[in-house]
């Protein structure tokens, strides 16, 4: 049976939607600012391995848990850790509704699933007007990865969802295009300093003047042990084509006259053109700033992998902070 996709701004729509979340019998597409989820009641282990199973994801990957308040995420925390819990409350004051995720000590009422059997669980309080309704609706945490089958790019449109899960889930709630198109940015608050697991939709600079202690890791690394943060144990965001590749303006000049299909920022694409002059084979464009590269990247993967390319070559980014979330997906997708 095919996914319903329902309008995410129909009040009849989000209370079906909340309802199914709520009796756990299926799994339901929700949007975010970052990229769509695939949604279940945290507190339910049975609902929630019904996300492992539809993404075929693996068991050792943490989930990320929503909810709309910071009062709403202090049941999935322990407090015994007043210096945690205390970074905690500093970072969600700042950030939260938004595209932040804290890692933080777990209470006895998450179920270790969703944690992958961690000592911690990452929760964030999103900011998208249909959660917002949807919360309205329910008095429980959601456990949302990614609405895409594991290892794939994450969707950012309702289109996208159907095309990477197909009949895995029940209903798509649809809010139109992400804002970020980027998944948040995750903090680890309980070590001796605060660590980025993963770079994401709020900037590095962002971060540092709300703890400047920040520890950052480096693009691309995999987690580790009670470090573990959702999406970076396993090859993720890859497009399924048979080659991708990164390349440098180097590598892009000899790309150029060829055939492979390039993924390449404008202004990039247009130094190229007056040097070379026009190419036959396809050539995408996405924003010559990090933000807007990262709102188009998935989107992108996801319409060039319809018209399968023997090879995608992508440009590589900057080597800077500001284009770190971008290269972290990249090092993945590529590797």
């Amino acid at each position: 049976m095919s996914a319903t996709v329902l309008d995410g701004k129909n009040a009849d729509a989000v209370a079906q939607a909340a309802r199914v979340i709520a009796e756990g019998s299926a799994l339901v597409a929700i949007p975010t600012e970052t990229v769509y989820g695939l949604a279940a009641n945290a507190l339910d282990e049975v609902a929630v391995a019904r996300i492992f199973a539809a993404k075929g994801r693996p068991a050792d990957n943490p989930l990320i848990v929503h909810v709309p308040t910071w009062q709403r995420a202090l049941p999935l925390w322990a407090h015994d850790d007043a210096r945690a819990l205390g970074r905690a409350r500093l970072l969600a004051d700042a950030c939260w509704p938004g595209p932040l995720t804290i890692v933080c000590w777990r209470s006895v009422a998450v179920p270790d699933l969703v944690c992958a059997g961690l000592p911690k669980v990452a929760v964030r309080a999103p900011r998208h007007p249909v959660l917002d309704a949807l919360f309205a609706l329910l008095d429980l945490p959601i456990a949302a990865p990614s609405a895409n089958a594991s290892g794939r790019p994450s969707p950012t449109c309702a289109d996208d969802v159907l095309a990477s899960l197909g009949d895995g889930v029940a209903l798509v709630l649809d809010g139109g295009p992400c804002a970020h198109g980027i998944e948040s940015s995750v903090v680890d608050v309980t070590g001796e300093h605060p660590v980025l697991l993963r770079p994401g939709a709020i900037g590095v600079a962002e971060l540092r003047a709300l703890v400047p202690d920040l520890v950052v890791r480096a693009p691309g690394r995999a987690a580790h042990g009670d470090e573990a943060s959702p999406g970076l144990r396993h090859r993720h965001y890859a497009p399924a084509l048979a080659r991708v590749r990164r390349a440098d303006l180097a590598g892009l000049r000899a790309a150029w006259p060829g055939t492979a299909t390039l993924l390449v920022r404008a202004g990039t694409a247009g130094a190229l053109r007056q040097a070379l002059g026009a190419r036959a084979a396809p050539t995408h464009l996405l924003d010559d700033d990090p933000a807007g590269f990262a709102r188009g990247l998935f989107a992108a993967l996801y319409r060039i992998e319809r018209a399968q390319p023997a090879e995608l070559v992508i440009e590589e980014p900057p080597d800077d902070e500001r284009w770190l979330a971008v290269r972290d997906r990249l090092l993945r997708a590529t590797s």
